[in-house]
């Protein structure tokens, strides 16, 4: 009976031992797996510093599949959507965007992930060709810009508070210009078809949405032509009033 009762009080304290090293074991897994995940951010934030933000996106892609639910985690969301965004991949940006805002509806910096969508989105618009040879392609699909105004308009409306707030009302009339010149590119293609009620039809368009922008002028001059040739002279008439009151100077004056 003695050597059983030795042998057991033994065994418990070999248990307890034990134990004990499995949870500082586990103790020092999460501290290396911590300073782990420091040591891979602070590697992508030297990359980001540097300009290198392929090379940081594909720093953070990996922080982020291998620690996905660490103390890090959003930031690396975030910093990972503007790596994506510097680095020309759209695609890439978007995902991680809208990943961030349905895991995140309420986060501090969701106004930021709606700020960096429109931001992206109005990137993809932008034809590096047209910009290096100047050429004009206002008839190009406008689809992103359209999302981007989505965007804008969204972060605008939910955060008006948001210090990004100010910049994306720029955004937003910069991309009603651009959305108003593609009307403009359309009415002008439906004209030299003689498709004159399509053309009119996208001249009104512009007055209707976009009468704060450049495009005003061109478009009541599209409808006063277009009018003429289908020979309704009460909406001339009325587009040529409209040109005389705030465009004075329009050759379409007669």
């Amino acid at each position: 009976m003695k050597y059983q009762h030795i042998f057991r009080t033994a065994s418990l304290a070999v248990v307890i031992a034990l134990s004990g090293c499995s949870s500082s074991d586990d103790e020092e897994r999460v501290i290396a797996a911590n300073q782990g995940a420091q040591t891979l951010y602070d590697d992508a934030k030297r990359q980001m510093d540097a300009g290198n933000f392929a090379g940081a996106a594909a720093t953070l892609g990996a922080l982020d599949s291998r620690y996905p639910f660490g103390p890090l985690s959003h930031q690396v969301q975030l910093d990972l959507i503007y790596s994506h965004y510097k680095s020309g991949k759209p695609d890439q940006a978007l995902a991680t965007i809208d990943r961030f805002i349905r895991l995140n509806p309420n986060h501090s910096d969701v106004d930021y992930a709606y700020y960096m969508r429109g931001l992206t989105n109005m990137e993809s618009d932008n034809n590096l060709f047209q910009d290096l040879l100047n050429i004009d392609r206002s008839d190009r699909d406008p689809t992103r810009s359209r999302e981007a105004f989505e965007d804008f308009r969204r972060l605008i409306e939910t955060y008006p508070d948001s210090k990004y707030a100010a910049d994306a009302q720029k955004r937003m009339l910069y991309i009603k210009n651009r959305l108003a010149s593609y009307e403009i590119a359309i009415a002008r293609f439906y004209m030299r078809r003689e498709a004159y009620v399509a053309a009119a039809n996208r001249g009104r368009y512009v007055l209707e949405h976009f009468p704060d922008t450049e495009h005003v002028q061109q478009a009541l001059e599209i409808m006063v032509a277009c009018y003429d040739q289908l020979d309704l002279t009460e909406l001339k008439n009325n587009a040529i009033k409209t040109l005389k009151i705030n465009y004075p100077d329009s050759d379409f004056i007669s």
